[in-house]
């Protein structure tokens, strides 16, 4: 057994694919860096990221999927999900050991885990375009703070520089302690490392615009009037917004009375 270690990015991933296509390395363990190694016996083998051997094994791929394909591909690396990297790696061997595209063969453990975890991607990137709450601080930058179960931030980049083109913002993912910074030009992925508040309470009060509560208060009445206490359906609402959701929804935060 051999334990494949390499940065977390999809292009180390790649690459990793290329060193054990190279390497003719058969029984393998993907682990993001040592101390995620799974076993103290298997031989290590480190990846150093290389676009050029990436590239070559993207496009062998290419030649093999679709364009769906691909791009399915890359949101089940983004699900995290336990073992996506070795399934991931499952999907491939299949992909380049046949001679048909395999994207149909639901029957592959492999192509349907990969299915089933970039549906799950896609789901969630949606709803984060729904549910971002930006806030303002005094110098002008909107900020939001997400704690998605996917890392969905790539995909979301897009959306939000093209609908808030003409803002400063940053949407900070709390769990991954990184984020997306757009200048007006680029977005750019910044790490941070703090603990984030969700509330505009006493401690963090001083950061933000002198307006921004009172446009918080406003949002929150504003949700609070429109719902009709007589048609309220838990069970619906919390389908389409999930309470995992809620911490970092203005209108989910307590204080403000109809």
């Amino acid at each position: 057994m051999r334990t494949v270690l390499y940065d977390g990015t999809y292009l180390g991933w790649l690459t990793a694919v290329f060193d054990i296509y190279d390497h003719k390395i058969e029984d393998v363990v993907f682990a993001r860096d040592a101390a995620d190694s799974a076993s103290l016996f298997a031989t290590p083998h480190h990846v150093i990221t290389d676009e050029t051997k990436a590239a070559r094994v993207l496009k062998g791929l290419e030649k093999r999927l679709s364009p769906d394909g691909l791009e399915s591909l890359y949101k089940a690396f983004l699900s995290e999900y336990d073992s996506m990297d070795n399934t991931l790696l499952r999907f491939v061997r299949h992909a380049f050991a046949s001679t048909a595209n395999i994207e149909a063969d639901l029957l592959h453990t492999a192509v349907w885990d990969v299915q089933q975890a970039a549906k799950r991607v896609r789901r969630e990137a949606h709803r984060m375009k729904a549910f971002v709450r930006f806030q303002k601080t005094s110098d002008g930058l909107f900020y939001a703070i997400v704690e998605p179960a996917c890392d969905v931030l790539p995909l979301i980049a897009r959306h939000f520089k093209d609908r808030y083109a003409d803002q400063r913002w940053l949407i900070y993912d709390a769990h991954r302690k990184y984020g997306l910074h757009y200048d007006l030009d680029t977005v750019t992925t910044v790490s941070l490392n703090f603990t984030p508040t969700s509330s505009t309470d006493a401690t963090n009060a001083s950061i933000f615009d002198e307006r921004e509560e009172f446009f918080q208060i406003l949002w929150r009445r504003y949700f609070s009037s429109v719902n009709i206490e007589a048609r309220k359906n838990l069970k619906l609402h919390v389908q389409h917004m999930p309470k995992k959701y809620w911490r970092h929804l203005t209108e989910k935060r307590p204080g403000v009375s109809r």
